[in-house]
Formats: C-alpha cells, structure tokens, sequence
C-alpha cells in the first residue's frame, strides 16, 4: 500500500483541514505502535490515515461512520485488515475489535483529539510544549474535553501497555510531526 496514495485517497475526500491533521496525528501513532508491538508500520500507518476517509460524506451521522469508510477503500481496493481495523474504530458499528491493529485504531483516535484539546488550552498552543504529566492532568481532569471518551483512550490496556505509556508514545509520535499539525 503507498502512502502518498492514501493521503491523496484522504485529501479528495476531505477538505476540512482539522480532519487531515487529525488522520496524519492517528498515522503518526499507529506507526508508532506498530514499531512498539513488532506489527508492519505501514499496514497501520495507512490505517490511521485513513480511518476518517468518510467524514465528509456521512455529514455528521456517525451511525454511518465507519461502514462508508470501509465501502470508499473496497471501491480502491484497500487491505481487508485496514477496512475491517476502520469499519471496527467506530462503536456504533458493534463490531469485535479481534486483532492488535484493530485495538489500535480504537484508542490511537480519541487519544490524537485529545492531544489536541491540550495544546487548545495552552498560552502558545504548541504541541511541543506538551509533556505527558499535563496530559494527565487533563486527562483526570472529568471536565476537561468531556465529548472525548476516556474509556476508549484507555482501551490501551488491550495492547499491553499502560495509560503512561500510550500517551508518552502518542504525544512523541505526534511531536515528531508537529510541523505537519499546525
């Protein structure tokens, strides 16, 4: 699967920029975690890029998010393990959630908006000026971005690694980036 290619599949079918930003932070953290797990970077980087290829066509119905998704990459003849893994992201959809990347994409989203509520909240709004301990802060914080489901983030579990240590990974992988989010 090419990478430019999937960015060029997003980009045609997005043109909110939140949203790009959004699918290149969930990439950045899905390659992470497959390099942590020993899993293919690719498979799941293109995941995370892709897993939001619908928001601009479901206008706003999430009960459709995730099986348009997965209808858009049959038509371009994605991996059956990234349609299944983007299909599956969504709860609404009720799917089981079998393998790693599948538990992956379930947490690395939540966990990319979340990120950004933080940096929202900042005097600089710099990802840079970021560590984790004010994530979480905010992250215990029940106040704080309430719309984003900790239950989800913390899924993290699932991959046998601590909350800690999903969002220490997850804040690197998207500061590695940080000139691509801004």
């Amino acid at each position: 699967m090419d990478r430019s290619k999937a960015l060029e599949h997003l980009k045609l079918r997005n043109d909110n920029d939140t949203i790009i930003k959004h699918s290149l932070a969930v990439e950045a953290i899905m390659r992470k975690l497959a390099t942590a797990l020993n899993e293919h970077e690719n498979l799941w980087g293109i995941t995370g890029l892709v897993h939001d290829i619908d928001i601009g066509r479901i206008d706003g119905d999430m009960t459709l998010h995730g099986n348009v998704a997965a209808e858009i990459l049959e038509l371009l003849n994605y991996d059956s393990t990234i349609i299944y893994a983007v299909r599956a992201h969504n709860p609404l959809n009720k799917l089981k959630r079998r393998r790693k990347i599948d538990k992956a994409l379930f947490c690395s989203s939540p966990i990319a908006a979340f990120i950004n509520e933080c940096v929202i909240t900042t005097e600089n709004k710099n990802l840079n000026d970021l560590d984790i301990n004010f994530i979480l802060d905010c992250y215990n914080n029940k106040e704080f971005a309430k719309n984003i489901k900790r239950d989800e983030i913390s899924s993290c579990t699932e991959l046998d690694l601590s909350l800690e240590e999903f969002i220490k990974l997850s804040l690197g992988a998207m500061q590695e980036i940080s000139h691509e989010l801004e």
